[in-house]
């Protein structure tokens, strides 16, 4: 089963300082058609005005993915972390048993545009964790690079989830095949640009839900960059 969900059809909210587009319902916007997919909970595409940013704020059992495309997101926690995230680098918070955070953009000049995900977690109450690596962009050209996995494998990014997240970029001829196994589910987001996954045409911000599918095949990219799912039924 596949079904695909154009960029239109998420929620959206313009705070002013933030714009957001909601893959699933999340705070004012709510769909009881998209409350998640398997164990993925939120995918926000947020836009945050120069100078701006999240004030402190509480999260607890939750696996929490910043994926940053451009400007720098600054990261602070009540575990002691101080850092930046420009684009490339995968960011993972466990809040396990709570974590208090905040996200801004310092720039004056620039907007920060990222992807906010959160997964949720096989295991509870876990002593909170960070976690950041920079991903090179040679890593994911022309295939799918592991950038989130249950034991960070392949130098990926280790989550407490039945969950495995890739990216990858895509022009031209390259493509790729990522093997599925039929009982679990799968996502696709494309980011930006344009692509073919199993025959479905999308552009960017579409997104792909998969199910009883043993394969998702990758071709005729443009100028794109997506994020594939591997996911807990």
């Amino acid at each position: 089963m596949q079904i695909l969900r154009k960029s239109q059809e998420r929620g959206y909210a313009d705070h002013g300082w933030l714009n957001s587009f909601h893959s699933f319902s999340f705070a004012g916007y709510h769909d009881p058609r998209f409350m998640g997919w398997g164990n993925l909970r939120v995918i926000n595409e947020d836009r945050v005005a120069a100078g701006k940013g999240f004030g402190k704020h509480g999260h607890r059992n939750m696996e929490i993915i910043s994926y940053v495309l451009s400007g720098e997101l600054a990261h602070e926690d009540s575990m002691g972390n101080v850092k930046g995230i420009p684009p490339g680098d995968v960011q993972r918070m466990s809040a396990g048993t709570g974590v208090v955070h905040s996200e801004f953009n310092h720039a004056q000049d620039q907007t920060t545009h990222f992807l906010q995900i959160w997964i949720e977690p096989n295991e509870l109450e876990v002593q909170p964790s960070y976690e950041q690596k920079a991903i090179p962009l040679e890593s994911k050209r022309g295939r799918l690079c592991l950038i989130a996995s249950p034991r960070g494998q392949d130098h990926s990014v280790k989550i407490h989830a039945d969950a495995k997240l890739y990216a990858g970029l895509f022009d031209g001829s390259e493509a790729t095949e990522l093997a599925l196994d039929s009982r679990r589910k799968a996502y696709v987001h494309l980011i930006r640009g344009s692509l073919t996954v199993n025959g479905q045409a999308l552009s960017g911000g579409d997104a792909l839900f998969l199910e009883n599918e043993s394969n998702i095949s990758i071709s005729e990219g443009k100028n794109a960059e997506v994020l594939v799912f591997d996911l807990s039924a």
